[in-house]
């Protein structure tokens, strides 16, 4: 007899108790499990039922057959491996009366239900003093309102429409459905100029950027100019696609795009990419000014350069008119990235881009080189959640709470910290707060003592900027606590600054 054997659930037979047939298994689905036995029997009949017997124990004692676990009939089980039915039965006969498994009439041979000792784990550890209890970091929206119930629904039913073909090898654009629908809502909300032969699905915007990073590189572009205060995470992106990052300048009207057509010694030559966030300036919070958008433009057609827009949070605005995506005015020169992430959560890692005609090409060979990298199941179920009027619904709601946030805070830091102003509030999901001179790392160091994560605005500063000192300011996300820990984060936050 062979050493492993693999063997495959069967049907039921009358030794065991077991009521269905045999291994085809006519009635109503098929019973049992899968196994795998590595078994250290002879040639003989006592020897096989022996080397079955112990690597059944084996598998039960050792977990891998979970108590309550139903197995093959007899004859199933004989068949797979070869052997004589009776050999099999003989072997769940001493098992059942070593107390392993149990057979009754109508339930067939299952592994006894006890309490199976779990495995050591290692010790958890301890939380320490200055452990984050309440999180104010930006970036994230509150995850406890996903809209679970409407999200299992379209999951439902978008698997239920659902092409065989949906759950084959992944087109490296996307699901069609999803590319159509996003291409709909897009033009509807963000004024954004879109073909669905124009999208490309990601997985988030840091996907996008590492395609778009190569591509340009591929290109024979040295750098990238970005704006004066960012995420680092993105600049390091861009780094390793072999690319620097020039910082621009930055003022009250956002960032400085004038700076993209004057000499600087920091670059190897004419810009000939840019990476803003013109909607809402990530973090400063001021949208790119009218006249900087059509310069911006204007450069791009002149010099023949490619404007990476990342639109991050375009849905949430307050206290002023949408600002519509910069690649309406020039989709041939503009690449249009969104993602799930703030309007629903990044767990689901779904974004997408909208590309110029010039770059569809090299982009799509660059993702597909790449493999895939979305779920089809989730990007049929967010294609469902949108053309359903789910995903407006659950954007409108949450603008709601998000600005009754927004509102909670600035009455807070006029009640208990008047010092404080807190700018670049009219849209998004975070506010900057900012400080008397001298106090950002003192208050940031105090938030540690009252378990509180919140994040200075020196920590976004390109390191190679030569501006000046933007002041002391803190970078407070309010969309990320969840609803039950927003008051106690607020409460922490207003210990903290100055009074």
């Amino acid at each position: 007899m062979g050493e492993t054997w693999a063997t495959s659930a069967g049907g039921a037979d009358a030794d065991t108790g077991d009521t269905g047939g045999t291994g085809g298994n006519t009635g109503g689905g098929v019973l049992g499990v899968d196994l795998h036995l590595e078994t250290g029997g002879g040639a003989s009949r006592h020897g096989v039922r022996k080397g079955l017997t112990d690597a059944l124990r084996e598998a039960v004692r050792g977990g891998r057959l979970a108590p309550g676990t139903r197995l093959p009939s007899s004859r199933s089980l004989a068949v797979d491996l070869g052997v004589a039915r009776n050999t099999v039965a003989d072997a769940y006969a001493d098992l059942v009366a070593e107390g392993w498994l149990t057979a009754r009439q109508g339930s067939g041979t299952r592994v006894v239900e006890r309490a199976i000792a779990p495995p050591a784990r290692p010790a958890r550890p301890r939380r320490t003093g200055g452990a984050p209890v309440y999180d104010l970091g930006p970036g994230t929206p509150d995850l406890s309102t996903f809209p679970r119930a409407e999200w299992l629904k379209a999951v439902r039913r978008a698997l239920a429409t659902a092409p065989a073909d949906a759950l084959g090898f992944a087109d490296p654009r996307g699901r069609v459905e999803l590319r159509g629908a996003l291409a709909d809502y897009l033009a509807r909300a963000r004024g954004v100029r879109a073909d669905p032969d124009r999208v490309i699905i990601t997985a988030g915007f840091l996907h996008a950027l590492s395609i778009l990073g190569r591509v340009l590189k591929a290109r024979g572009l040295p750098e990238v100019a970005v704006e004066a205060y960012g995420l680092d995470l993105y600049w390091n992106q861009l780094h390793r696609s072999g690319l620097r990052t020039v910082p621009l300048g930055f003022d009250e009207r956002g960032t400085d795009v004038a700076g993209l057509s004057v000499d600087d010694s920091r670059r190897r030559g004419p810009a000939k990419a840019v990476l803003l966030t013109p909607a809402h300036q990530f973090p400063m919070g001021v949208p790119l000014h009218p006249d900087r958008r059509a310069a911006v433009v204007d450069w791009a057609r002149r010099e023949g350069g490619v404007i990476l827009e990342d639109d991050y949070d375009g849905e949430f605005r307050y206290d002023r008119q949408p600002v519509g995506a910069l690649q309406g005015l020039d989709p041939e020169r503009v690449v249009y990235c969104g993602t799930a992430s703030k309007s629903l959560a990044p767990g689901l890692r779904l974004g997408w881009m909208v590309l110029p005609s010039g770059l569809w090409d090299e982009v799509l060979a660059e993702k597909e080189a790449g493999g895939a990298s979305c779920g089809a199941v989730e990007q049929l179920a967010l294609a469902e959640f949108i053309t359903s009027g789910a995903y407006d619904r659950h954007v409108r709601a949450a603008r709601l709470r998000y600005r009754r946030r927004r509102d909670q805070l600035v009455a807070a830091l006029a009640a208990r910290a008047p010092e404080v102003r807190a700018t670049g509030i009219a849209a998004g999901l975070h506010a900057v707060l900012e400080l008397p001179p001298g106090t950002e790392q003192s208050v940031v160091q105090a938030a540690g003592w009252q378990h509180l994560s919140i994040h200075g605005l020196t920590s976004y500063r390109h390191p190679q900027s030569d501006l000046p000192g933007g002041g002391d300011a803190l970078v407070v996300g309010y969309g990320t606590p969840a609803e039950h820990a927003w008051a106690g984060a607020l409460e922490a936050l207003c210990r903290v600054l100055p009074g």
